[in-house]
């Protein structure tokens, strides 16, 4: 193995299971947990100490794994978006985890910094953007299912032998 591909592929990895550690941590460990500590008037502790932490690794390790992916699929990375010559599979990958990293940064992220106080906004806009963040991130989870598929097996032989 070469070392820059290898390199490439421990920070896909690594970063990748910070990433969709998170998301099912977020949608099946705390969801749940704000709910029940919001009904005996705990839940400060995790929106004040955990929830920020967790989503600044969740975002950026978002960005390492879609970076490093980009650089793993290094010429072919036209042809994976495109969707052609052996890279069907990997590019139906790459646009799930695409579609997920906007999902994070352009609906969860910001409708978090307005549910947990970091910006200002009345009862009726943390209302919503609780809905809005929840659906994207259950719409993340449910897209992390087919993606990790095909991440993991959609490189066709004739992709990776160069033929």
């Amino acid at each position: 193995m070469e070392i820059m591909p290898g390199i490439a592929r421990w920070i896909h990895l690594l970063s990748g299971v910070t990433w969709i550690g998170l998301l099912y941590y977020f949608n099946l460990v705390q969801m749940a947990a704000l709910k029940d500590a919001g009904a005996d008037g705990t839940a400060a502790g995790i929106t004040k100490h955990v929830a920020p932490r967790a989503l600044l690794w969740f975002r950026w390790s978002a960005v390492a794994t879609w970076v490093a992916g980009a650089w793993l699929l290094g010429p072919g990375f036209v042809d994976a978006f495109l969707l052609r010559n052996g890279y069907e599979g990997i590019g139906i990958g790459a646009w799930l985890g695409t579609i997920m990293l906007f999902n994070v940064w352009v609906l969860i992220w910001p409708n978090q910094q307005k549910i947990l106080g970091l910006v200002p906004a009345d009862d009726a806009a943390k209302a919503k953007a609780r809905r809005v963040a929840m659906l994207a991130s259950r719409t993340n989870m449910m897209l992390s299912i087919p993606m990790l598929f095909f991440m993991a097996n959609g490189l066709s032989h004739r992709a990776v032998l160069g033929l």
